[in-house]
C-alpha cells in the first residue's frame, strides 16, 4: 500500500522542476542517499571517521595531512587526529565523569590544529559543541552562555578573560601544557573505552549561533542525525556529480571560521572525504592569496563580497592561483554580472553556488555539475533527501514554479529548534516539520532556486517591495565601487525632522569607494536610476570605509540602520 501511494505521488511530479501539482511541494531531483537507521546509536564523529577509513582519497592515514595551520605551518596528519581525538575523549571522561549526552561545551578558541580534535572528542562523548566567535563582546558571550547553560568551557589564555565571571563550570585552556598532555593520554586499554556509538542520533551534536544580522543571535540545536544526513549527501555524490572534488588530493582553504555553520560542516565533510584543510587564524585577503599559492589550494568556500574583491583587486596577479579549481559560494545571492566578470578573469575556476541556513545545517540547495553552473544567479537545485515549498507570505498558499514567496524546507537536516527560545522555535518550525526560512525567492521550471532577499529585509516603499540584494548587486557592478549595502531608511519630514510614516521607507545605500575614486552621491543615484524602475531608485547615500559583515560575509544591516539613525540627516 505504501509503495503504491509513493508511486502515485511520483506520478504528479514534474521531472524538470520537481514540483508536485497535487501536494504543491517541490521534490529534490537528486537521487536519495543512504542514511543509517534512525534508532541506531551513532555519533556524528563516529560516522564521519568511519567514512574516512573507506574513502579512496586517503590511502595512508599516517602520512596524509589533515590540517595545516597557515600561520604557523604546523601540520596534523589524519593518524594523529584520530589518535588525539581518542586520547582527549578518554581523558575528559576520566576528569569529568558527569559529562553526559546533550550536555553543552562552550568553546571560545581561534582556529588551530587542536580545534577539530576538540570538536570530535566532545561529540564522541555525546557532548554538544557550542563554538562562539572569539571576537564576540562580553555581553554577546554572556547572552550565549545564558542560552546554552554549558557544563564545561574551552578557551585560550587570550580569550578566557572575556568569559563572564563568575563561571559555575570548569574552563580548560587549550594552549596550556595541561591540555596538550590530554592529547597523548592513551594509557586506558581499548577494552575499557566507552562505546564510540554512544549517543543517540537525535541528541544534540552542536549548538551554532545564527548570524544575528537583524537582531540578537539565537542558538541553533543541530542533532547528530541532522549532520549525518548532510554529510551522507556530499559523501555519496562527490564522485559522480560534484565538481568540487576534481583533484584526487583536494586541498581546501578555510576562509570561513569553524564556529560558523559553513565552516563547521566543511570540517566534517573534509574528514569524511579525506581532504586537507588549510586553516587561517585570522582572515585577510592577501594572506588568502599567499596560502592558495603556498599550499596549492584547489577549493575555497567564499561569500559574494570575496568574489567581488577577487574581480576588482589587482593583487590576484601577484600570486600563482593556478591550483584553484572551485569556489563554493554561499551566504548571499551572487549577481550574474559579478559571476560573469569572475569567469572572464579566472576561466579555469568554477563557482558552485549553494544555499543553506544555520537552521538547516548549512544545507539546502547547491549546484553539482558544469551544466548547472551555467545558471548564474541561482543557488542550485534542492539537495538530496530534502523537499521545499514556496509560500505566499500573506495568504499562506503554496505556490508553483516561477512564483515568488517564502521558501520552506523539510527533511532530515532541519534543526531540532532554538535552545532557550521556544517561541522562536514555534514561529520557525511548523507542526509538519517545515522550516520557514524567512527568505524570499522562487524555483523556476527547471528546479533552480533563486533567492530574492530576506523577507524581513525587504524595503517597503509606498505600495512596493524593494529587495536590497538586487540593488547591491547592481552597485557592486560599478567599477568605482569597492563594496555596497542597501537598507531601508525612514523618510524624514524636512520641516519637523521626524519620520514621515505616510511616505514609508526609501532605499539607502552605504558605499565603499574604490581607492582613487571620487564618486559622488549624485553619481550613485544616477547610476542606479538608469537601470531600475522608479520605485527602486536609491534616494539616500552615505560613504563609509567598510561594510560591517558577519564572519560568513553577510551584511550586518542592524549596524547600518543604527548608523543611519544616529548620523547626520542627508538631503533627500
Amino acid at each position: 500500500m505504501a509503495a503504491a501511494a509513493a508511486d502515485r505521488s511520483r506520478d504528479c511530479v514534474d521531472p524538470n522542476s520537481g514540483f508536485c501539482r497535487k501536494t504543491k511541494i517541490f521534490q529534490s531531483l537528486r537521487p536519495p542517499t543512504p542514511l543509517p537507521p534512525a534508532d541506531e546509536p551513532l555519533s556524528l564523529a563516529h560516522y564521519a571517521t568511519s567514512l574516512l577509513r573507506t574513502s579512496p582519497t586517503v590511502t595512508d592515514l599516517s602520512s596524509a595531512s589533515f590540517v595545516i595551520d597557515a600561520a604557523t605551518g604546523e601540520v596534523l596528519t589524519y593518524a594523529a587526529f584520530l589518535r588525539q581525538t581518542r586520547s582527549l575523549s578518554l581523558a575528559l571522561k576520566r576528569l569529568y565523569p558527569s559529562l553526559s549526552p546533550n550536555d553543552v561545551a562552550f568553546i571560545l578558541c581561534p582556529a588551530s590544529v587542536h580545534t577539530p580534535v576538540l570538536y570530535f572528542a566532545l561529540m564522541t562523548l555525546g557532548v554538544a559543541v557550542s563554538p562562539s566567535n572569539p571576537l564576540s563582546s562580553e555581553s554577546e558571550l554572556a547572552h550565549q552562555i545564558q542560552l546554552t547553560k554549558p557544563k564545561i568551557a574551552f578557551a585560550t589564555s587570550q580569550t578566557a578573560p572575556k568569559l563572564p565571571s563568575p563561571l559555575h563550570f570548569p574552563t580548560i585552556l587549550i594552549d596550556s601544557p595541561q591540555f596538550l598532555s590530554l592529547l597523548t593520554e592513551s594509557t586506558i586499554p581499548p577494552a575499557a573505552e566507552p562505546s564510540a556509538l554512544g549517543p543517540s542520533q537525535s541528541d544534540t551534536a552542536a549548538i551554532l549561533y545564527s548570524s544575528g544580522t537583524t537582531g540578537k543571535v539565537k542558538g541553533v540545536r543541530l542533532s547528530h542525525r541532522n549532520m549525518i544526513a548532510l554529510t551522507s549527501g556530499f559523501y555519496h555524490n562527490r564522485h559522480q556529480h560534484d565538481p568540487a572534488q576534481p583533484d584526487p588530493h583536494p586541498v581546501a582553504l578555510m576562509t570561513v571560521p569553524l564556529f560558523h555553520v559553513f565552516g563547521f560542516f566543511m570540517l566534517v565533510k573534509a574528514i569524511a572525504i579525506g581532504e586537507t584543510l588549510v586553516l587561517m587564524q585570522r582572515f585577510d585577503f592577501e594572506g588568502m592569496l599567499r596560502a592558495v599559492e603556498k599550499y596549492r589550494v584547489t577549493y575555497m568556500p567564499v561569500s559574494p563580497p570575496l568574489i567581488v574583491a577577487m574581480v576588482k583587486l589587482d593583487l590576484t596577479n601577484k600570486y600563482d592561483l593556478s591550483s584553484l579549481s572551485v569556489l563554493g559560494c554561499g551566504g548571499a545571492p551572487l549577481g550574474k554580472d559579478v559571476a560573469e566578470k569572475f569567469k572572464e578573469k579566472f576561466p579555469n575556476v568554477d563557482i558552485i553556488q549553494g544555499y543553506g541556513l544555520t537552521e538547516s545545517g548549512g544545507g539546502g540547495t547547491r549546484m553539482m555539475d558544469a551544466e548547472e553552473m551555467k545558471n548564474y544567479g541561482s543557488a542550485g537545485r534542492i539537495s538530496e533527501n530534502l523537499e521545499a515549498k514556496v509560500v505566499d507570505p500573506e495568504t499562506g498558499e503554496a505556490l508553483g514554479p516561477g512564483q515568488r514567496g517564502e521558501l520552506w524546507l523539510r527533511g532530515p537536516v532541519i534543526m531540532k529548534g532554538y535552545i532557550g527560545n521556544d517561541q522562536a522555535t514555534a514561529e520557525t518550525l511548523d507542526a509538519e516539520g517545515w522550516l520557514k526560512t524567512g527568505d524570499l525567492g522562487y524555483i523556476n521550471s527547471q528546479g533552480y532556486l533563486y533567492i530574492v532577499d530576506r523577507l524581513k529585509e525587504l524595503i517597503k516603499y509606498k505600495a512596493y517591495q524593494v529587495p536590497p540584494a538586487e540593488l547591491e548587486a547592481l552597485l557592486q557592478s560599478n567599477p568605482k565601487i569597492a563594496d555596497a549595502a542597501v537598507i531601508p531608511s525612514s523618510v524624514v519630514c524636512l520641516c519637523c525632522r521626524y519620520p514621515d510614516d505616510d511616505a514609508g521607507q526609501i532605499p539607502m545605500a552605504f558605499i565603499v569607494r574604490k581607492p582613487g575614486s571620487h564618486l559622488t552621491e549624485a553619481e550613485v543615484m544616477d547610476f542606479v536610476a538608469k537601470q531600475v524602475a522608479p520605485y527602486k531608485k536609491i534616494r539616500r547615500v552615505a560613504f563609509v570605509n567598510s561594510i560591517p559583515k558577519s564572519p560568513a560575509g553577510k551584511i550586518l544591516r542592524r549596524e547600518l540602520v543604527q548608523l543611519a539613525v544616529s548620523g547626520p540627516a542627508s538631503k533627500l
